[in-house]
């Protein structure tokens, strides 16, 4: 059979040009942006028979099930026209194929805001994680069957985690290092009560999620002497440029004693 054509655009179907261009590795995360023929972005996630493309905003195939954005947008405006109607939650259910539907949409979600992730829109990846914790809630709260509540309650610690740990780096990004401390800090604690609200408290210590945050924690911890040495000596030059030299003496007395405690740190731990 000959090589197939789009009839409507005349254009080649065969994907294996472009996979030729971008080469799969098994041990990363291979994504990209790019502009679609509809002149919006898109984003493309390289797998090893070919390539997902997703949407930036909405659900990530695009689709609109029964007019919503999403099906989470569907059964919140569900259980919202059914609260109106009783006065009431109770007797709002989910079926097993909703809730199914709901996971599987859920995994689309998943697969972008790991994409995002890679590509360091964490505002996205903030917005994609609570929208699954959402589902993860619904379902809990909602399914008629046991299993269908607990299904996405083990995910509850990693989506938290990337939530959190998105948050704190888009803080760093926009040079708030102690916002970002807070994030982490948020993170281990709802994780923490995750763990708790399952009678299973010892488990935080063994949390790989948590584990990860701890260590971002360490990491912005250790660099920010740096980060304030850098801003005050930046202050410093400008002070003295606009002849300020009373405060350019206190800041050079703040540099002193950055630089002094450092020095006191490395004797006290030497490598």
């Amino acid at each position: 059979m000959g090589e197939q054509y789009n009839r409507n655009t005349g254009r080649s179907q065969d994907i294996r040009p472009i996979l030729e261009g971008w080469p799969y590795r098994p041990n990363e995360i291979s994504v990209r942006k790019i502009v679609g023929f509809d002149g919006r972005e898109k984003i493309q996630l390289r797998v090893d028979l070919g390539l997902l493309q997703m949407e930036t905003s909405g659900r990530p195939d695009g689709e609109k099930p029964h007019g919503f954005p999403s099906l989470l947008h569907f059964h919140k405006n569900r259980l919202e026209e059914y609260q109106r109607r009783s006065a009431t939650d109770v007797g709002f259910l989910l079926t097993p194929e909703e809730c199914e539907a709901l996971r599987d949409e859920a995994l689309l979600f998943y697969q972008r805001y790991l994409s995002l992730f890679v590509l360091q829109d964490y505002k996205a990846v903030e917005r994609d994680t609570a929208r699954n914790l959402e589902v993860a809630d619904l379902c809990r709260q909602y399914a008629s069957e046991i299993a269908d509540r607990l299904a996405l309650e083990q995910y509850k610690p990693y989506i938290i985690m990337m939530n959190r740990r998105a948050a704190a780096l888009r803080l760093l990004q926009q040079g708030r290092p102690g916002k970002a401390l807070e994030a982490i800090d948020e993170g281990i604690k709802l994780i923490s009560e995750f763990f708790e609200q399952y009678n299973h408290a010892e488990a935080s210590e063994e949390s790989r999620e948590i584990a990860i945050l701890r260590a971002l924690r360490r990491d912005i911890t250790e660099k920010l002497p740096t980060r304030k040495l850098e801003n005050l000596q930046q202050q410093l030059l400008e002070a003295v440029q606009n002849e300020r030299y009373e405060e350019a003496a206190n800041l050079r007395d703040q540099i002193n004693k950055i630089i002094d405690r450092r020095q006191r740190q490395k004797s006290e731990n030497p490598q």
